[in-house]
């Protein structure tokens, strides 16, 4: 790959143009495109090195197995015609919204300084607080005003994460996180959307000028309460969270 940012992985062997889609594989699809499955399996060989279970900080559960987590690939095609693949985990490691080699959250206010951890760390204090009062009966008055001051301030950081979302596409058309959900579903976005790895990937593609050429997202370890998800498994985007984003994202760009 001669492409000189930092976060797109060459491939260890030369990838042919037959390897290519002709169009984006539908991401809702079961089985990801064979050159999508290339990149996901080099990568899945480079997570025991990094020590990922202590490293990204996942954690184990009772038994002592490694908690998992869902990560992602996009096979991208830079300016000059040169492919290789970006990576991706959805939501946090451990609690951290960026690592080293992934691409970063959507959401700028998810970075180290970032809104999000100074109005946790408010948040946090006020329950301290009213806990606190918990067993005063005097200060009944004083902890439903902490509660409400508590609950409108999670509402204006809640308001703050949705609109600090904004999608694009290959036409550089942004969209906000708030927009796409009320425009779609005419409802606010659940929890977590937009924290998924494809809309991640795609969110880089695009700003840095690489062609999204095909899509895979698996699970690495194991998880104890969601039986669903099988280490090294793959799974197709999830429509409750990333339909309406990936709908936008991929206008134009997707196979039927």
């Amino acid at each position: 790959m001669s492409t000189s940012d930092p976060l797109v992985i060459s491939f260890r062997s030369t990838v042919a143009p037959q390897d290519t889609p002709s169009t984006f594989p539908n991401p809702f699809q079961t089985a990801p495109h064979p050159l999508a499955l290339r990149a996901a399996q080099e990568l899945q060989e480079t997570l025991p090195a990094r020590a990922w279970q202590h490293d990204f900080g996942l954690g184990t559960d009772q038994e002592g197995q490694a908690i998992g987590k869902m990560f992602g690939v996009l096979v991208v095609q830079a300016s000059d015609g040169a492919i290789g693949y970006l990576a991706a985990f959805s939501g946090k490691l451990g609690d951290q919204h960026l690592y080293t080699g992934f691409v970063p959250p959507v959401c700028d206010g998810l970075l180290p300084g970032g809104f999000l951890h100074a109005g946790m760390q408010k948040l946090y204090k006020m329950n301290l607080s009213i806990q606190a009062l918990k067993n005063t009966p005097s200060a009944a008055d004083k902890r439903q005003a902490l509660t409400e001051a508590r609950r409108a301030h999670s509402n204006s950081l809640q308001d703050q994460i949705y609109d600090g979302y904004h999608f694009l596409n290959q036409a550089g058309l942004s969209k906000s996180l708030r927009t796409i959900f009320h425009e779609t579903l005419h409802t606010n976005p659940p929890g977590g959307a937009g924290d998924c790895a494809a809309p991640k990937l795609l969110q880089y593609a695009f700003l840095h000028q690489l062609k999204p050429l095909a899509l895979a997202e698996f699970w690495w370890g194991y998880s104890t309460n969601a039986p669903q998800w099988q280490h090294q498994q793959y799974y197709p985007a999830c429509t409750h969270k990333c339909a309406p984003i990936l709908q936008h994202m991929l206008a134009g760009l997707m196979e039927g």
